[in-house]
This record gives structure tokens, sequence and C-alpha cells, in this order.
């Protein structure tokens, strides 16, 4: 846009000036509405000064959010919830953990078998880390929650029977034909009868955990509670984060899941045993420099000193001391030598001769608790 000489001079635009300044504001915006996308994109970026905005469509807040149903499919996690799970991510892995869990499962096959008079495989599904509170809202009901104390560790689990295993069980120990599904009455709560021998199986399962926990560290699991509602069977705060084992009990024909759910506040008294690679492991030990230390140590030679007396003086009297000087003990010929090494205190014996030399006839020991004193 040009501006005439006489209009710089006095800075009055004419009316030409006004219509040529309208005309090329209106040539630009044509150009941009005729640009396209980015040219859109670009007007998008002039109105909100500089920062580009974008519309997302439906799919993309899914995939931001992560509630992609491809990946939901294969169990990962992504967008929003990956960070929101990283927490359990986190939580290190515990190697012996698995070990007892294994030896669970063969334990429990053989108790289920002469529990019930039947054939019984269980079998270990999988072992996952989850919020306390993601898992009561998970439990499929109806179903049977028994919560139980860990004595030792002071602090409770979870045990988690579904209505197929309760029915199964119910139908075999009451003497139930093999071959026939065990009939399954939804609607109705679980009668007394239900909820005993549920129980009874419970106290196995209980016996056989605190037999797999043995080997690593003694503990009694006792059965506290029935529940069949999961917000009375609430043992942990819905955020803390536990380790379920999940199991499955086969009876030929008839089954279903037993759950075992343990927060780790309670396994954190034998947090460091479950750490372990394998059982009995011991960091930085060297069983072979052990027993080579232990042969050298009775090759040693030690020294004994025989004290007749002890004498406690002043060390003005000390420094008096002349040739010919002569101190007085309190000992006789029938007192008791006390044998030393060091600093410590080993024997009490009687003085005497044995060819021509002084000997000590050790006559007793000195206590362990005199020793630490010394």
């Amino acid at each position: 846009m040009t501006v005439p000489a006489d209009e710089t001079n006095t800075g009055q635009p004419t009316e030409s000036g006004d219509g040529d300044d309208q005309d090329a504001l209106a040539d630009e915006w044509e150009a941009m509405v005729a640009g396209g996308d980015d040219d859109e994109a670009s007007a998008d970026e002039m109105a909100a000064g500089g920062q580009s905005t974008r519309v997302l469509n439906q799919d993309e807040i899914d995939s931001l959010l992560g509630f992609d149903e491809g990946h939901g499919e294969e169990g990962g996690r992504s967008g929003i919830q990956a960070i929101l799970n990283s927490a359990l991510v986190s939580y290190e892995r515990l190697p012996m953990l698995e070990v007892v869990f294994d030896r669970l499962v063969r334990m429990m096959s053989t108790s289920l078998r002469n529990f019930t008079s039947d054939n019984v495989e269980v079998s270990l599904d999988n072992i996952a880390s989850i919020r306390f509170g993601d898992y009561l809202n998970s439990i499929p009901l109806p179903a049977m929650l028994s919560v139980f104390k860990a004595e030792e560790w002071d602090n409770y689990g979870l045990i988690t029977v579904d209505s197929a295993l309760i029915y199964s069980i119910v139908d075999v120990l009451l003497g139930g034909r093999r071959g026939t599904a065990a009939m399954r009455i939804e609607g109705r709560p679980y009668t007394t009868i239900e909820r005993s021998l549920v129980e009874r199986m419970v106290h196995v399962a209980l016996g056989d955990l605190s037999a797999a926990f043995e080997p690593l560290s003694p503990v009694t699991f006792r059965f506290d509670r029935l529940e069949t509602n999961p917000r009375f069977a609430t043992i942990s705060r819905p955020s803390n984060a536990a380790i379920v084992a999940k199991l499955r009990i086969d009876m030929e024909d008839r089954g279903g899941r037993m759950e075992l759910l343990i927060p780790y506040a309670t396994l954190e008294p034998v947090r460091e045993l479950l750490l372990q690679m394998f059982m009995g492991e011991k960091f930085g030990r060297d069983s072979i420099w052990e027993t080579h230390l232990a042969e050298e140590l009775w090759l040693t030679d030690v020294d004994l000193d025989a004290v007749l007396d002890e004498q406690v003086m002043r060390l003005r009297e000390v420094f008096h001391w002349r040739v010919g000087s002569r101190i007085m003990l309190n000992a006789s010929p029938d007192s008791k030598v006390q044998l030393k090494c060091g600093d410590v205190s080993m024997y009490y014996g009687g003085m005497g001769r044995k060819g021509d030399h002084v000997a000590v006839r050790i006559d007793d020991r000195v206590p362990q608790k005199t020793r630490e004193n010394s």
C-alpha cells in the first residue's frame, strides 16, 4: 500500500487510502480461507495468540486415557492409566514367595485329596500385585471371603472361594455322584451347612499355607471369620498394595477357583527372607572360607596365665619399690589359681608340682556370665 506524499506530511489519510487498506485486508482474508486445513490451523494460531489447538476424536481420547480396547485385551496399560498404576509396577519382586506358593500347591493337592476322598488337582494360575480396593471390586459375587490372621506377623490376609468351588465342595463332601455338574442355585444366601463345609476346607488350606512358610519363617495362620459381603472383609486400606495368588482346583468334572490375598504390610516382617533367590541364602557368606577358618582356629596357639592373686595399690607405693621389696599376696598353698587367656578368665585349679615343673590341675570352669563380665 502506497501513501501519497501530501498525506505523509499532514498525517491525515484520504478516502482513497481507506479504500486501499480495506481491499488489502479483504485479499488477505480470502487467501487464508482458501488455503485449506493448513491455513485454518494458521488462522487458529493467530486467533489464539500463536498457540495451536486441535480437537481430538473419541478414539484418540480413549487412547490418551488408557481405555483403548485393543490394549485392554492384551492386559497392557497405556496413557494416564499407566501412570496411575505405575506404583504397582515399582514394587519389587519376591522370588522366595513364588517358591512358597509352589510348595502350597503341592501340599494342597495332597491335603484336599484326603479331605474330599476324590481326585483333586490344584494348579497355580498366576501371582500378581494389585491394590486392595481394586481387588474387592473385582470379586465375582456370590463368593465366600475368609479372613485369617498371621499370628507371628500380627496382620491379616484373605482367601476368596468362588461360587463354583463352593457348590463343588458341598457336592463332593455330601456324596454327589461323579459325572454330574454341581447344581447352582443363584440368588439365595449360603446355608449354614455350606458355610460350615467351606470353613473346613479353608482350615485345610491355612494349615498347608503355614507349612509352606515353615522352612522360611515359622508362622501360624488362624481362621478369623467368614464373610459373603466384600465390604465386611476389609483388612487393609483400598490404596494399599497386595499380592494375589490365583489357584485353580479341579475335581474331575467339578471345581472352581480359590484366590489368596496377602497385603504387602503382612509380608513386611519377612520381606528380607522373601527377597532371597533360594532357600537359606545368606548374602556375603562363603562356606568354604568358614570351614577353613574353623580348622585353622583349632591349630592356633594361645597363652594361658596362672594368676595367684591380684593386688590393687596406689601408684605412689609402686614408685617406692626397691630391690628386695616384698609384696604380700592373699594366697595360701591351698588357694585356687585362676587361669586367664588375656583378660578373660577360663578355669580355676590347684597349684602343684610334676617332676621338675610347677603344674596347675584344673578343677572348675569359670561360668559364662563371669567371663562376659570380665
